[in-house]
């Protein structure tokens, strides 16, 4: 069994591959930073004894994504953990970095999972799990952009899943819907939680018990899971004021 993570090089996706390794997964890491590629290489190898690959790719590149499921079609989980925020008002946060995001958090995301998705069909089997946010239930006054991404990756989620259910094929999807977590993401996206982030290793272990039982929704956090549910209930008016001086809390 191979697993390919995105976004590997650190937080969540560098815990999720050695929750992967300790299930003996063959494991493919893809980031931007080779160096702590190397580091997580050397790491999983020593320690459990599995196959390691990494992989260099900027996937805010189309042709980057495309060339990264050239080299590695055949998987049996995939895993798009790539992605990054900012903070700041929609009119006066760079439009180049809202570009960036949107590259990154969507259109990689999308590219990624459309390809992977056929592949699996072909073989009936495999598993994609789309890191999305609790974010994507909500709007995001002062991070509208990153916000609005992980709706998308919620809703494009939920539709495949449908489809998959209807088609009754055995390829199973679901979404990571975390709240704030202790990584590097709050300096990316210059922003400071205003309560304290879940340990990526925990996000990480929680996360891969539930998808390797066929979770949809993977949420870890108690308080994150009721955020969920009150995001059902409240009005849309009421939820983007709340997240507004939520947001407002974060600015440094």
């Amino acid at each position: 069994m191979t697993v390919l993570i995105t976004g590997a090089s650190s937080g969540i996706g560098r815990d999720l591959a050695k929750e992967f390794a300790k299930r003996n997964y063959s494991i493919v890491l893809v980031a931007r930073n080779e160096e702590k590629l190397k580091e997580l290489q050397n790491e999983i190898e020593s320690k459990y004894n599995i196959k390691v690959e990494y992989y260099i790719a900027d996937l805010s590149n189309k042709e980057a994504c495309i060339n990264l499921y050239k080299k590695y079609e055949d998987i049996d989980v995939l895993i798009n953990n790539a992605g990054l925020g900012d903070f700041g008002l929609f009119s006066e946060t760079e439009l180049e970095k809202d570009i960036l995001l949107i590259n990154t958090n969507i259109t990689a995301l999308h590219i990624l999972t459309k390809l992977y998705l056929k592949k699996m069909k072909e073989k009936n089997n495999g598993i994609i799990l789309n890191v999305a946010s609790i974010a994507g239930f909500m709007p995001g006054p002062l991070m509208a952009t990153y916000y609005a991404t992980k709706n998308y990756v919620v809703r494009l989620s939920e539709a495949i899943r449908e489809e998959l259910k209807k088609e009754k094929s055995n390829v199973k999807i679901s979404i990571l819907c975390p709240g704030p977590v202790d990584t590097n993401f709050n300096s990316v996206a210059n922003v400071k939680f205003g309560v304290r982030g879940l340990n990526s290793e925990y996000v990480a272990k929680y996360t891969v018990r539930k998808l390797l039982k066929s979770k949809f929704y993977i949420v870890p956090g108690f308080s994150i899971r009721i955020t969920k549910l009150l995001s059902k209930i409240i009005p849309t008016g009421i939820m983007a004021k709340c997240a507004y001086y939520m947001q407002k809390r974060k600015e440094g």
